[in-house]
């Protein structure tokens, strides 16, 4: 019979090509995976990996046992899930992957209402675009990821996965107080010095696929910052209203026609959603968008 510690050493190294960086997502020692591995081509009798350069490359029975063993470790995760939500007690530790502005605008309440309700948890929070929360998610780094996905720049979601749609954030244009008046055309805008997250942020993607062509000429992920160069008449930037706190006087904001429009979600692995503190975090998380100005 395999042992389950040795399909986790393969799939480990499946997912991140070197020893010492599923060693690192086990939380355990290099050597630790490599026995692991030695004991399990040992026992199959055949090699289940290669190096490749600084990394290991799994050879072809290798990446059959490693799709495998992602469905055994899946199961064995369900499984796990199913006992804990027969227990009443929200306890544990939760790590959740946000985007910024959910951060700002959504985890501040949820978080409150976690600790109000469940003082044997403790919830982790890790900033990050939502491509990297979902491999987060993925990889069992994280168990919740709240990420936004806009119609023209679309998430796929990996498959074992599961989300919540929280609702619709709607962006805004914000601009130098008196640089508009009423509702701006989105197609009228192209002209403008643009402000825009860094290359990589999905708001970055959106804006260059609705206004093709446009080149940002300031790339600064923090919204705080971005409001302080519009102050000053430097540049227009759409902003959504989930990240629209703390913005200075001088900067007017002006409805966009169409308007842009973003579905926020919540994900994590199917397999683990039957866990009392993975459904209570949900809750909060709903909550806290029903309960947002």
């Amino acid at each position: 019979m395999i042992e389950l510690a040795r399909l986790r050493a393969l799939h480990a190294v499946s997912l991140y090509g070197t020893v010492f960086a599923a060693a690192d997502a086990l939380h355990c020692t290099p050597s630790a995976v490599s026995q692991h591995l030695g004991k399990l081509e040992r026992e199959i009798r055949a090699p289940l990996v290669e190096k490749d350069g600084r990394r290991l490359r799994l050879t072809e029975l290798g990446r059959v046992l490693a799709d495998h063993a992602g469905r055994v470790l899946a199961a064995v995760e369900e499984a796990e899930a199913a006992v804990a939500a027969h227990r009443t007690t929200v306890e544990g530790r939760v790590t959740v992957a946000s985007i910024a502005t959910a951060c700002r605008g959504l985890l501040p309440h949820a978080l409150q209402t976690l600790a109000d309700g469940y003082p044997d948890l403790t919830v982790a929070v890790r900033e990050g675009n939502p491509n990297i929360g979902l491999d987060l998610v993925q990889r069992g780094l994280a168990d919740l990821a709240v990420a936004d996905d806009w119609p023209e720049a679309a998430l796929d979601l990996p498959p074992g996965m599961s989300h919540l749609e929280l609702g619709f954030d709607v962006a805004d244009l914000l601009a130098p107080a008196g640089r508009f008046t009423g509702p701006v055309a989105l197609a009228d805008l192209f002209g403008e010095r643009w402000i825009s997250a860094t290359p990589g942020a999905i708001c970055h993607t959106w804006l260059l696929r609705v206004l093709p062509g446009v080149r940002p000429d300031f790339l600064v992920d923090e919204f705080a910052t971005q409001f302080t160069l519009i102050e000053r008449g430097f540049g227009v930037a759409l902003v959504p209203r989930l990240a629209r706190t703390g913005v200075p006087a001088g900067v007017d904001i002006l409805e966009v026609t169409p308007p842009p429009t973003r579905r926020m979600i919540v994900v994590w692995r199917t397999a683990a959603g039957d866990r009392p503190a993975i459904r209570a975090t949900l809750e909060a998380l709903r909550t806290a968008w029903a309960a947002r100005g």
